[in-house]
């Protein structure tokens, strides 16, 4: 008989090393070792969690050499097959380490390989016949009163709490045991909540809807994708209340159907309730699915037990934000990134990644579809729908043939001139919002900027108070009388006097939502106004408090920032305002015509839901700018063709990839010497190395907001055709180039925030 020989396998550690390890398994466990799973290592003098990515060990590792992994932490694969390839592939694209990446992908409770929460259950093991109970009641009353209360249980109950409730010491209980009457089992327990933890329940909508023709198709179309089994893209292009979260939901419910498993992202979890209450509802109440809802405000233990439920495929459907799209959803056969447009599914922070393009990605390596849905699509998305790579599914009607609402623009520099004066509510907007209070109907008003005034101003010396560790204005914030930084956090009393030549004549130029507020409030003193921004949202469980107050009525007239832009559908809003529609047109980014063009068609488009036509009345000083025209006349397309001639003319995405190279420190004449140091080196580069030709280096050059949390901020842009084909060979002249050990240098592979 052949003598088993030792396995080799390779392992990503998970804290400190960017390489691929070799180990040995012993031979005791062999058997059970599998793709995926946490084990314990030696490395180095200490012990280290690692993540199982090879049953065969690197080439550059000699089996005699190897030390032995040390324990198997889970029975379980935490990660899939295909999320270890996703791993290697993230590496490589986003120019990451593994370590950085697995930190991104597995929970914090699984790294630190805590235990799964296990308790001690009972049961009957052995009925006693009449005499023996009758012996056992005389003789010891409360194991007698245990062992007739298991006796009317048909399933093993949790033995803390029988014994805490019957008033039953533990002694009596181990008697039980060792007379084999009763018998217990560590069974591990699931803290993973399921109910309504955080408001997303739905409960008013019908059991049964049916589709009109543009949601059929649509659901047909994607659905005989998801029947190939193989990778397809689609985008599902739907005006804002076109109901597709109801072709969300028939998709989600073939694939469980069948066996399968999905995941559904959203963009900010608390911000998309309704979303998330009615697939949740819809496929827990008539599929029977147990769905995991991931977001943040759930502990480290439940979202372990959350990840051992996926990976176990006791639950086949997650929901949740951007890190949502790394769940170990078992047989994955749909991904659902909805609002796809939306810059939330890019990471700011290391690792610096897009959750739209992983999930796109992770659904080729699994053959299996990713539907991208918006009514807004991103210019990358069109733009590959347009050259192929993606099919796209469009629904042009509301449901119901609701119609849209209408768009009034309003011209500000004429109001500013017929009132004599800076304004914040045009007239056309103060009329219509008392117009809406008297007819009992609700209003959004909308103003992407917190806070009361935007900066404090001296008209004398001019002086405009910034923060002392970033290079932004200070927001007046009024209600607590404070300047406060909105990039850092600091925060100043607000001054009485200018602080540099001490005159009174202090003016707050701008405005925020509190400013807002408190003027709907002069003119509508009974209304009752909300205000709802990430300065209003610190007490926990507020967001969910106002969501339902407006729902029923509560409120009239809710103020807010981007928290009330999307995901909010309430029949009753008949009038949306948009203060200052033009305010994202002067961001210094390329992507800026953009972002107001989709910020302004989603926030008009919770105008109007319900029986009742809206109306939209946006406020600008740039009335007849591109996007504003295009989003007043709902003209997707139109808007599409001419962004897209804009990009072409200058060559940017989605003609070419752009990645950001940005060195920060607290000395600017140092970091400045070592971008410029940097670039020179990589020119050089690239005239030894023909392929490097197809990068365009712009730069360096300070960051649009050059000093952030006391760093000073120097960026260079790159322009390539194939981010893969030349992230390998920047890797390498980054590692070989010596960089101050007091300048930070990072590569945000297609950033969205260029500030």
């Amino acid at each position: 008989m052949k003598e088993k020989t030792t396995q080799a396998i390779s392992v990503f550690p998970l804290t400190g090393f960017d390489k691929v390890l070799g180990y040995k398994v012993p031979l005791t466990i062999s058997n059970d070792i599998k793709i995926g799973q946490l084990v314990r290592v030696p490395l180095l003098s200490r012990t280290e969690l690692a993540i199982v990515s090879d049953l065969v060990a690197p080439d550059d590792c000699p089996v005699n050499k190897l030390k032995f992994i040390l324990q198997i932490v889970y029975p379980f694969s935490v990660l899939t097959f295909e999320l270890i390839k996703l791993v290697v592939w993230m590496r490589s694209y986003y120019a990451l380490t593994y370590d950085s990446v697995l930190e991104a992908i597995i929970p914090t409770a699984a790294r630190k390989g805590m235990g799964l929460k296990s308790n001690l259950f009972i049961q009957i093991d052995n009925k006693l016949d009449a005499e023996s109970l009758i012996q056992l009641q005389k003789k010891a009353p409360k194991q007698a009163k245990l062992y007739n209360f298991l006796s009317q249980q048909t399933n093993a109950v949790q033995k803390s709490k029988v014994l805490n409730r019957l008033g039953v010491n533990s002694s009596s209980c181990k008697t039980l045991i060792d007379k084999k009457i009763i018998k217990e089992n560590l069974t591990q327990i699931n803290r993973t909540v399921y109910d309504d933890e955080i408001g997303f329940s739905e409960t008013t909508l019908p059991k049964k809807i049916i589709l009109n023709q543009e949601q059929e198709t649509a659901v047909m179309d994607i659905g005989e994708s998801i029947d190939r089994h193989k990778f397809k893209s689609h985008l599902l292009h739907g005006v804002t209340g076109s109901g597709k979260t109801e072709v969300y939901i028939h998709l989600l419910k073939k694939v469980v159907a069948g066996g399968g498993g999905a995941i559904l992202l959203v963009p900010e979890i608390a911000l998309t309730p309704q979303t998330v209450g009615q697939v949740r509802s819809r496929l827990e109440n008539e599929c029977g699915s147990k769905i995991i809802v991931w977001h943040s405000m759930i502990s480290e233990g439940e979202k372990l037990d959350a990840w051992h439920s996926l990976a176990t495929g006791e639950a086949n459907v997650v929901v949740g934000p951007r890190s949502a799209v790394f769940a170990p959803v078992q047989n994955l056969r749909l991904i659902i990134v909805d609002e796809e447009h939306e810059p939330a599914y890019k990471q700011d922070e290391s690792p610096r990644y897009h959750g739209r393009d992983v999930a796109i990605y992770r659904a080729r390596l699994n053959n299996a579809v990713c539907l991208l849905g918006s009514a807004t699509p991103s210019l990358e998305s069109l733009y590959n729908v347009e050259i192929g790579k993606y099919s796209i599914n469009k629904i042009l009607n509301r449901v119901d043939n609701r119609s849209l609402p209408l768009v009034h623009v309003v011209d500000m520099t004429r109001e500013v001139i017929n009132q004599k004066g800076h304004v914040v509510l045009s007239r056309m907007l103060i009329e219509k919002l008392k117009q809406r209070f008297e007819d009992k109907e609700q209003a959004i008003l909308f103003i992407n900027r917190r806070g009361y005034s935007s900066s404090m101003l001296c008209p004398d010396c001019s002086h405009i108070e910034t923060c002392e560790h970033c290079s932004i204005a200070m927001t007046y914030h009024r209600t607590d009388e404070k300047l406060k930084c909105h990039i850092c956090g600091k925060q100043n009393q607000a001054p009485k006097y200018c602080p540099k030549c001490q005159s009174e004549k202090i003016r707050w130029r701008g405005m925020g939502t509190q400013k807002v507020e408190d003027i709907v409030k002069k003119f509508l003193p009974t209304a009752k106004i909300v205000r709802l921004d990430s300065d209003s949202m610190q007490k926990k469980n507020l967001f969910r408090k106002i969501f339902s107050d407006f729902k029923i009525g509560k409120i009239d007239i809710l103020v807010g920032t981007q928290m009330i832009a999307k995901g909010l559908d309430f029949p009753n809003v008949t009038l949306v305002g948009l203060i200052d529609a033009d305010l994202s047109l002067h961001i210094q980014d390329f992507r800026a015509s953009e972002r107001t063009f989709q910020l302004l068609v989603q926030v008009a488009g919770r105008s109007g839901r319900g029986d009742q036509s809206g109306e939209v009345v946006a406020q600008s000083f740039l009335p007849y700018s591109a996007p504003i025209q295009f989003a007043r006349r709902a003209d997707f397309d139109g808007y599409f063709k001419e962004e897209l001639e804009q990009r072409k003319s200058y060559n940017y995405p989605p003609f070419r990839h752009l990645i950001r190279h940005l060195f920060r420190g607290r000395n600017p004449d140092k970091v400045s010497f070592y971008a410029q140091q940097w670039v020179q080196h990589l020119e050089n580069e690239m005239k030894k190395n023909a392929k490097l030709h197809p990068l365009e280096i712009r730069g360096p050059s300070p960051a649009p907001i050059e000093k952030m949390k006391d760093q000073y901020r120097f960026q260079v842009w790159y322009f390539v055709k194939n981010v893969s084909r030349i992230i390998p060979h920047l890797a390498e002249i980054r590692k070989n180039f010596k960089f101050d050990k007091d300048v930070i240098e990072l590569l945000d592979i297609d950033p969205v925030n260029l500030s």
